[in-house]
């Protein structure tokens, strides 16, 4: 609900503020912070290092999905709302918004599933 609350929000580079705006590591690490008082690394490499892998299909509300968008492995991240769509703060003139897992652009891109939270 926190990351939904936050849809339109600008891009910015850097930005981690929903006043200022966000860049898609900014969103994620201020989404936990508000929902879970959980502080994440502020980059995608740090928050892919401190999640751990899971199955595509195993995918939950609140999960990250990560993606190359910069030649490079995670280097974009969202969060997963359930119905293969998530969460994000896409590339610069851009804002909040909600894609799909499914969309040409992203399922192109997909590098992994990752999750925060323990499994039963």
């Amino acid at each position: 609900m926190t990351a939904m609350g936050l849809l339109g929000t600008p891009y910015k580079y850097g930005g981690n503020d929903p006043a200022k705006g966000f860049d898609c590591s900014g969103l994620v690490n201020y989404v936990f912070r508000m929902a879970a008082g959980a502080g994440l690394p502020r980059d995608t490499t740090g928050q892919a290092g401190v999640s751990r892998a899971i199955g595509a299909r195993e995918l939950q509300y609140g999960d990250l999905v990560f993606f190359n968008t910069l030649g490079r492995p995670n280097s974009h991240v969202g969060i997963y709302i359930g119905d293969r769509r998530f969460v994000n703060a896409p590339s610069s003139g851009g804002r909040v918004r909600v894609d799909s897992l499914d969309s040409p652009y992203f399922s192109k891109r997909f590098t992994s599933a990752r999750s925060l939270f323990a499994r039963q």
